[in-house]
C-alpha cells in the first residue's frame, strides 16, 4: 500500500491547530518525518530545537483551520 503524505500531512496539520496557544505554537508530539515535511511545505517554523512545541506559519494557521472546515466539522 502507497500511503498519501499530502494526505497525512494536512490531519497532522489540523491535528497539531488543536493545540494551539500563544497565538501560534502547538505541541509537537506527531512523527519528526511528519514535521518535516510541514517545515519544507513552509506550513511550520523550523522544527529542529530542544523546545516541545513548535509554531505554525500564518499559512499553516489559515491551511490548519481550512483542513478542519473541509474535512472534520460536522454537517449541521
Amino acid at each position: 500500500m502507497t500511503l498519501d503524505t499530502d494526505k497525512i500531512d494536512d490531519a497532522s496539520l489540523a491535528i497539531l491547530s488543536l493545540t494551539l496557544h500563544d497565538g501560534d505554537r502547538v505541541w509537537k508530539g506527531i512523527d519528526w518525518n511528519i514535521t518535516d515535511r510541514l517545515f519544507e511545505k513552509g506550513l511550520i517554523h523550523d522544527p529542529k530545537n530542544k523546545a516541545k512545541s513548535l509554531n505554525l506559519t500564518p499559512e499553516g494557521v489559515a491551511h490548519a483551520r481550512e483542513i478542519l472546515a473541509r474535512d472534520f466539522s460536522k454537517a449541521e
